[in-house]
């Protein structure tokens, strides 16, 4: 399969790679500064399961003339606009979309660009982010990918892709239940970001604090109801994977939102927290807490816009 990636940040350059190192057919669609900056060091991996580096195939949006099997998307969400664009022309008739942002709201902006029949419901667990050099630095071991079919079958082209994916560095599983997964994901995520920005402080800190575990709960409660009204009601097994995660004492864990916070960065939160708390109110459920962070980043958002101009 020939994979287009597009962009070679956090997520496209973290399993691109991996996919260049197992001798994968991968271009990467960047832009100019980028590919400059590629082209000069390679694409550098640090990792907690080993630092590697590979010589990227590149190329520009200008450039792109032909259909590839598999274009994955892992540009952030309010990058996506103009990523279709510039990816379309290499979406064919047998081409797999294959996105692995964060939140449901891509997933109809790229059926709606699309079609239905191209895109694949996908998510990935990886903490990365790109440091000062351009490196893509994985800071957790976690690495995975689960995606498949939208309305739920094994097809074919899902098991294909499964196969490719089955590499070092790539924890992958096809699924049956993918709008599920992501709607677990996305409760996860709300739960993360929300309560991290909000107190600007990793879990672990947030649980030495009066009322920090409570107020991790409280949240997690509220996008748990949205899920379930919205008809997909978090599982057993998620429910406890998530307990442990937001009660181990001294966790370096925040999310990626508040990392961009602390740079001075954009954020998603208005593709994760806003469209999370924009659900419950068309649902008549009280999210209080999840407003309160939703308008907790927005008030970070006018000030960086107030500043940049």
């Amino acid at each position: 399969m020939r994979v287009l990636v597009i962009g070679a940040g956090a997520l496209g350059g973290y399993y691109g790679a991996c996919l260049v190192r197992a001798g994968a057919d991968v271009t990467f669609l960047v832009r100019s500064g980028r590919a400059e900056q590629l082209r000069r060091d390679g694409l550098r991996i640090v990792s907690p399961h080993g630092d590697f580096a590979v010589q990227p195939k590149l190329m520009m949006a200008n450039d792109l003339r032909e259909p590839f099997d598999v274009v994955l998307v892992g540009v952030k969400s309010y990058s996506l606009e103009d990523a279709m664009s510039e990816f379309a022309p290499a979406v064919g008739a047998s081409t797999m979309i294959l996105p692995i942002l964060n939140g449901l709201k891509h997933i109809d902006a790229l059926t709606a660009r699309f079609g239905a029949a191209q895109v694949l419901g996908g998510l990935a667990n990886v903490s990365a982010g790109l440091d000062s050099d351009g490196r893509v630095v994985q800071f957790m071991a976690n690495q995975t990918i689960v995606f498949g079919e939208i309305e739920g079958s094994f097809s074919e082209r899902a098991l294909a892709l499964q196969s490719l994916l089955q590499i070092p560095g790539i924890d992958v599983r096809a699924s049956e239940s993918i709008i599920q997964d992501m709607w677990e994901k996305f409760v996860q995520l709300s739960t993360l970001a929300g309560i991290t920005c909000l107190m600007r402080a990793s879990i672990g800190d947030i649980l030495t604090v009066p009322k920090g575990e409570e107020s991790i709960f409280r949240l997690f409660a509220e996008c748990c109801a949205v899920a379930t009204a919205s008809g997909f009601e978090p599982r057993a097994p998620f429910i406890e994977f998530d307990r442990n995660l937001f009660t181990t004492a001294n966790s370096p864990l925040k999310a990626s939102m508040l990392r961009d916070i602390e740079r001075g960065s954009e954020t998603e939160a208005e593709h994760i927290l806003g469209d999370m708390a924009n659900r419950a109110r068309a649902l008549g459920i009280d999210t209080p807490l999840l407003n309160l962070a939703r308008a907790h980043v927005a008030a970070y958002e006018v000030g960086r816009q107030r500043a940049a101009s």
